[in-house]
């Protein structure tokens, strides 16, 4: 690396990346692709995203990368079509790196860059997001030449259910936040707070606990639920947020949700808040937020998010959640399932709230920094 006259540390060489996922309208696979994107441009580099686009095109436009709008993650025999054009963009392109974040993109991607010679074609990088199921059609994420996990756990998985793929070839990089944009003790602003006393005028003078999680059925509403129900016996001023976007398929699930709450008496107690695009300040308010997740999260970013604002993290101890307790703050982990006993134990953090460590190992800076020195290892080696 060395520096240019502004102060930034380019590599030597200009690498163009593409980066390639289904769409880029929410989640952390989706903001960990325009984190990369805009380290990538600030480094000097070319970024490129292939998704069917969504709301974060503008953002990612904006910080400098560039955006093929095409409906490349579709799980549809048709999706195979793009496999030619994809070879000749690669190609006029002169593509160095192709990272692929998803399953249905990395089939079209390997057999485009298959297809290709060896000599010319880019270096293929995948990234296992999660633990997906076991079977040839998953398989396709552990074909990168260097395959990037997000977790131990993740690790375990892949070398565990694909014995054929090299250890060597695995690259553990945690997701990050950014301090600087989840700041230890950060205050919301005068104007945020008059806005959400307008929307949510019922959650004032509340103990907030805040649940974010996409509405479906693994991501622990319904303990949620009951964890309320369980907490409010003895602290009657709590008030649960679940903080989520809902998909029109799950539109099912959230009706039941909101049946139940109905029926445990808890409609002026737990709000469903769909998806909000200012989770760091609604976290930032509240007392406890959760991970209440059923199956293990590949990584889980709003409990470092929240541990990085200085919020106390109660969620079941295992996955990647279960990672970051243990390396951050190991008081907030409860055994999976154990609603009753979260509950309890938040009862005594409203009264004694404990403290959170000022700084933690999971940053923004480091996982940036190891995914361009994984793309810059292959490109060097070549």
């Amino acid at each position: 690396m060395c520096p240019t006259d502004t102060g930034k540390m380019v590599s030597p060489r200009r690498l163009t990346v593409v980066q390639v996922l289904p769409a880029l309208d929410s989640g952390g696979v989706e903001r960990g692709t325009l984190e990369v994107g805009k380290h990538l441009v600030e480094h000097g580099h070319r970024s490129i995203v292939i998704s069917a686009g969504g709301r974060m095109v503008k953002q990612l436009v904006g910080e400098g990368s560039e955006h093929l709008a095409w409906d490349i993650g579709r799980k549809n025999p048709w999706t195979l079509r793009f496999i030619p054009r994809l070879r000749r963009f690669l190609k006029s392109n002169r593509v160095d790196i192709l990272h692929v974040r998803s399953r249905m993109p990395a089939w079209v991607c390997y057999l485009a860059w298959r297809g290709m010679n060896p000599a010319t074609r880019p270096h293929l990088v995948t990234t296992v997001h999660g633990p997906y199921s076991v079977n040839a059609y998953s398989a396709v994420m552990t074909k990168g030449e260097r395959v990037i996990v997000i977790s131990e756990m993740i690790n375990d998985y892949v070398l565990k259910n694909y014995p054929g793929v090299a250890p060597d070839k695995l690259r553990l990089i945690y997701r990050g936040v950014d301090p600087a944009q989840f700041p230890y003790g950060f205050k919301v602003g005068r104007r945020w707070l008059e806005q959400w006393a307008r929307q949510y005028p019922w959650t004032l003078d509340k103990r907030l606990i805040t649940l974010p999680a996409r509405i479906t059925r693994w991501k622990g509403q319904e303990d949620f639920i009951d964890f309320m129900a369980h907490l409010r016996a003895s602290n009657p001023e709590v008030h649960g947020l679940i903080v989520g976007d809902v998909h029109p398929r799950r539109r099912q699930f959230l009706d039941a949700l909101q049946e139940r709450v109905s029926a445990l008496g808890l409609g002026e107690v737990i709000t469903f808040t769909g998806h909000r695009a200012d989770l760091k300040e609604i976290m930032a308010i509240s007392d406890i937020v959760l991970s209440l997740s059923r199956e293990p999260e590949a990584f889980g970013r709003t409990t470092i998010e929240a541990l990085s604002l200085g919020i106390p993290v109660l969620g079941y101890a295992h996955g990647g959640v279960g990672e970051q307790l243990t390396a951050v703050f190991p008081e907030g982990a409860v055994a999976l399932g154990d609603w009753r006993g979260a509950a309890d134990k938040a009862a005594v953090w409203l009264d004694a709230p404990p403290r959170v460590a000022d700084s933690h190992p999971f940053t923004l800076a480091r996982m940036l920094d190891a995914t361009l020195a994984v793309y810059e290892e292959l490109v060097n080696a070549a």
